[in-house]
């Protein structure tokens, strides 16, 4: 059926006419359509995975920073973060009080789930080719139940033998550490620390277990030993150097930390009590995602110039068309919203191709995670995982689509008003 026909046929000027006139046009030349199509298409599919990947960074940025760095509340006294990059263990949290009753107490607070003690101290190795390493002491047990460290298979990272035993003279060492200085299970880690009361301490336990974190920090110089035996070694009486805090939902943590705060001035500290989300990089990771969003929406704008240069082509080669349009009664504004209709199919069309991709690669990437090993290798002390997982979700897809769909539509608006400033008479000529 002809234009001329659908539009008497179809009830002159009406919505539904307009719409089926601007669909039956865009199949009249293939090869244009699926060159609009698919440019929409693969902008979409670029936004999708950009957004899918850096949701995925985000969120495996901010899994490290809660598992090694704060959990979803982290308390340390003043004087200790003022000198943290040498990690002190002379300034213990709660002013020096028993951890036992600060435990007990926070525990108390609507929301917390678990309360762990944690000490970070450097230590100097001897008959070693590695020469300095990060003791790390924890309560291992309680902790890997709790915690997936490793982050990749979301297990407790332990590739070989098993964890330092509790009170034990025993250390579990990262594989990176293992490769290096050619350690095994077995070996005695003869090593230097200094003590709470400034004394040298020297200490050999024996490597029970090799773990693998996917996190270069650890998995290259700590030495993960049991809290209990590393707080009796440096002297700390019944104290901690630092409080762990983990929430029931992530979205409590802001709550909890003004309570732990409350306790810890109770007793008399100078203390420090930081959530999760103050931890610079995984603030520096949520303002990047905004700027993401602007290079996305260029990104798309620029492909949208393809259906912008078909519109005004469109309208170059069918000004008799045009002409007719407005010879059997077609207002200008009619004109104009049939070619829009055309690009807002186009659109459509172009943004599911898209999805419909992206969904399937990000959905791959969501179960199976990609290796930026090569990539993250030099970055010690940022908190990046090895490993990728791409985000997967309705919102990225659907936000994708309307992006796709109300971009290239309204970036097509301007040139589909040209339509409307070409005269009946003047086009029926050419």
């Amino acid at each position: 059926m002809s234009m001329s026909n659908t539009y008497k046929q179809g009830g002159a000027g009406s919505f539904g006419t307009l719409v089926k006139i601007a669909y039956r046009n865009i199949w009249r030349n293939m090869r244009r359509t699926i060159l609009c199509i698919t440019a929409v298409g693969i902008a979409v599919f670029f936004i999708i995975v950009m957004q899918s990947m850096m949701g995925g960074m985000n969120s495996g940025i901010e899994k490290v920073v809660r598992v090694f760095d704060t959990g979803h509340v982290s308390a340390a006294s003043t004087d200790y973060e003022a000198e943290k990059e040498y990690m002190p263990v002379q300034y213990p949290v709660g002013n020096g009080g028993p951890f036992s009753e600060l435990e007990a107490e926070i525990k108390a607070i609507p929301g917390v789930r678990a309360v762990f003690p944690r000490i970070n101290a450097y230590a100097t190795l001897q008959d070693s080719t590695k020469k300095h390493a990060l003791l790390w002491g924890l309560d291992v047990e309680a902790e890997t139940a709790l915690n997936a460290f490793n982050l990749t298979t979301q297990g407790n990272g332990l590739l070989e033998g098993r964890y330092p035993a509790a009170n034990a003279n025993e250390c579990a060492i990262g594989i990176g550490m293992a490769e290096k200085a050619g350690f095994k299970i077995g070996d005695r880690i003869p090593l230097k620390t200094v003590s709470a009361q400034f004394s040298d301490k020297m200490w050999s336990p024996e490597i029970t277990g090799i773990f693998k974190f996917d996190y270069l920090k650890y998995d290259e110089d700590a030495i993960l030993v049991d809290f209990r035996r590393l707080q009796r070694l440096l002297v700390l009486g019944d104290a901690t150097q630092q409080i762990f805090v983990y929430a029931e939902k992530e979205t409590q943590s802001k709550a909890i930390a003004a309570q732990v705060q409350k306790i810890l001035n109770g007793h008399e500290g100078s203390d420090v009590v930081r959530d999760w989300r103050d931890n610079y990089f995984v603030v520096m990771m949520q303002q990047s995602m905004a700027i993401f969003i602007v290079i996305e929406l260029i990104f798309l704008i620029v492909a949208s110039f393809l259906i912008i240069n078909t519109v005004v082509m469109i309208i170059h080669e069918r000004i008799k068309e045009i002409g007719m349009m407005g010879s059997l009664g077609m207002t200008r504004g009619e004109i104009v919203k049939v070619f829009f209709f055309e690009s807002v199919f186009l659109s459509i069309f172009g943004s599911l191709a898209g999805v419909l991709l992206g969904g399937i690669v990000t959905g791959v990437g969501s179960l199976f995670p990609l290796d930026f090993s090569a990539m993250s290798g030099g970055f010690k002390e940022y908190p990046i995982s090895a490993t990728l997982f791409l985000e997967f979700g309705p919102g990225i897809l659907a936000m994708g689509f309307f992006f796709g769909v109300i971009i290239a539509s309204v970036c097509t608006l301007f040139p589909s008003l040209k339509s409307a400033f070409v005269e009946p008479v003047e086009a029926l000529r050419r």
